[in-house]
């Protein structure tokens, strides 16, 4: 049976529903019957769902728009389009009118190509619009949006090797927490683990901002060479490495941890778990880890760590697992 066709206001009462939910769901203070009230709407109609998942790729554009945008856009926005008292709302209606779009992609606000990517439990090669190969290790999510200035790759989670298309004119630029990785054609990995990100160049070179609010252009890399920051640092820390290290060994579906303490090996250890574990206190994380493994079966390195270290494993009331150091013995003398 075919599904009855629609009036126009009654798609707008769709599209507008979908921006409503779509604002509700991205606030801290939406409710369990709020949350109920959208799974029931998302049933009773199959469009609703298609439309649902198309407001939320205008929202992770609308995100990137810049502040000033925005009050533009407004004074451009027929006022049957417009969600009063959302800013963000009014970007995703900026995007959602088709003249205002065409001026948003002169102005560079808008991108004409958008592209969302994610692996669970398998790795993933993809091709991004402007030809560039990108391959996914587990758990990781992108998205990718071509602008009128630059192509831009937002890593919203795990880990990616890129081999980027060289455009001299529309340089390549992938925003990992608060900072990011600025190239024209280059071949690099990224690694993300919540605010934790480590940039390591293979060919070309590109230059690392470890906060994009602070001026310069970034930190220079040259092949052979990584640079790690997390949230709060106003530099990145650069360092050599190597090409066929093992920052690339997940390339192959394994997990290389090369005699390092617990703290420093945890948080590659967590990229692959479902919950992540914590340490109990800084003397277990001094104690050093080595062994290569299956980044399939992480969670069974997990279990064995009693096995092959002097630790024991409990859990805290959230129930996630915590390693323990065995306290040592107090020589007598």
């Amino acid at each position: 049976m075919s599904e009855p066709i629609l009036s126009e206001a009654e798609y707008d009462a769709i599209t507008d529903a979908a921006a409503h939910w779509c604002m509700r769901l991205h606030e801290e203070d939406c409710t369990s019957a709020e949350r109920e009230a959208f799974a029931a709407w998302l049933k009773a109609d199959p469009r609703h769902a298609v439309e649902y998942e198309a407001m939320l790729e205008i929202w992770d554009v609308a995100d990137q728009l810049p502040p000033t945008a925005v009050p533009q856009a407004l004074a451009l926005i027929p006022k049957r389009r417009r969600w009063q008292g959302y800013a963000m709302a009014a970007a995703i209606s900026l995007l959602a009118v088709p003249v205002v779009g065409y001026l948003g992609w002169s102005l560079g606000w808008i991108p004409n190509a958008y592209q969302s990517f994610e692996t669970s439990n398998q790795l993933r090669q993809v091709t991004l619009a402007d030809g560039s190969q990108v391959e996914l290790n587990l758990g990781t999510q992108l998205t990718y949006s071509n602008y009128k200035d630059q192509r831009r790759v937002t890593l919203k989670k795990g880990e990616a090797y890129f081999e980027v298309r060289h455009d001299a004119e529309h340089p390549f630029v992938v925003k990992a927490a608060e900072g990011q990785v600025r190239v024209t054609g280059t071949q690099f990995n990224v690694w993300m683990y919540q605010d934790q990100v480590r940039v390591t160049l293979l060919q070309g070179s590109v230059l690392v901002s470890s906060n994009t609010t602070h001026p310069g252009d970034g930190y220079r890399l040259d092949p052979g060479m990584q640079a790690r920051y997390k949230s709060g640092d106003h530099e990145p820390q650069i360092s050599q490495t190597y090409a066929q290290d093992a920052n690339l060994a997940w390339r192959d579906g394994k997990l290389v941890l090369d005699n390092l303490m617990l703290s420093d090996a945890l948080p590659l250890i967590n990229r692959y778990l479902e919950r992540p574990a914590l340490l109990a206190d800084k003397n277990t994380g001094t104690i050093r880890i080595g062994g290569i493994y299956s980044t399939g079966e992480v969670q069974r390195l997990l279990t064995s760590l009693p096995k092959v270290l002097p630790v024991y494993l409990t859990q805290n009331k959230e129930g996630q697992a915590v390693i323990n150091a065995i306290p040592q013995d107090t020589p007598k003398g």
